[in-house]
C-alpha cells in the first residue's frame, strides 16, 4: 500500500477495520490482527492513530457524519413529519444493511472491552437520533397527525425498534434482512 495523499492511509486503516468487523464471528480485533490484515507493522498504525480507541472514534465520526447529514437532508426535503420519520427509519436500516461492520459499532458489540468513552459516544448518538424522531413527531402532531404529548414516548419506541433490528442483524451474522417487511412495520409503528 502506498501512502498517497495525506489522510489516505488513515482512511485505509479505517476501511480495513470496518471490513474486519464484518466477520460474523465477531472476534475481538487487535491492532496486531489489523496490522497483519493491512500488511503493515503495528508501529505504522500508531503513526496515524494514537490508540485503537482513536480508530474506533474514526468509525463513529463516519457514522455520525453520514447519519446526521442524511437526517438533515430528510427533514429539509420532507414536509410531512410522518414522512420524515418513515424516511429516517428506512435510512437507518439501509445504512446498517449496507455497512455490516458499522452495525457492530452501532450495537456496541465491537466496542465491548474497549475504552468506555466509545460506548458513551454511541449512547449520545442514540440520544440524538431519538431527538430527531421526537422533533419529526412533533412536526407531525402540528400537522394533525398524532399527539405532541406522546412524541417523546413514541420516539423512544422507534429508537428501540431500530436498535433491535440492528441487534438482530448483527447477532444473525448479517443474514436476516433489516429491510424485510419494513413498510408494514413502519406503518404499524406509526398508527
Amino acid at each position: 500500500m502506498s501512502s498517497g495523499k495525506p489522510g489516505e492511509r488513515k482512511l485505509q486503516i479505517l476501511q480495513a477495520l470496518a471490513q474486519m468487523l464484518e466477520q460474523p464471528r465477531g472476534e475481538k480485533i487487535t491492532t496486531a490482527a489489523l496490522a497483519r490484515h493491512l500488511s503493515l507493522s503495528e508501529a505504522a498504525l500508531y503513526r496515524h492513530f494514537a490508540s485503537k480507541a482513536q480508530m474506533f472514534e474514526g468509525l463513529i465520526e463516519f457514522i455520525e457524519a453520514t447519519v446526521f447529514g442524511l437526517i438533515n437532508q430528510i427533514t429539509a426535503q420532507e414536509e410531512s413529519g410522518f414522512s420524515q420519520v418513515q424516511a429516517m427509519i428506512r435510512m437507518l436500516l439501509n445504512f446498517a444493511e449496507r455497512n455490516p461492520g458499522m452495525t457492530r459499532v452501532l450495537t456496541g458489540d465491537a466496542l465491548a472491552n474497549e475504552d468506555e468513552r466509545l460506548q458513551l459516544r454511541m449512547n449520545q448518538f442514540y440520544d440524538r437520533v431519538e431527538l430527531a424522531f421526537r422533533h419529526s413527531l412533533r412536526v407531525a402532531a402540528a400537522q394533525g397527525q398524532g399527539r405532541e404529548d406522546d412524541a417523546g414516548v413514541r420516539a423512544g419506541i422507534l429508537m428501540a425498534f431500530v436498535a433491535g433490528r440492528w441487534q438482530r442483524y448483527a447477532k444473525t451474522g448479517f443474514t436476516v434482512s433489516l429491510t424485510q417487511d419494513m413498510p408494514q412495520q413502519i406503518r404499524l409503528l406509526l398508527m
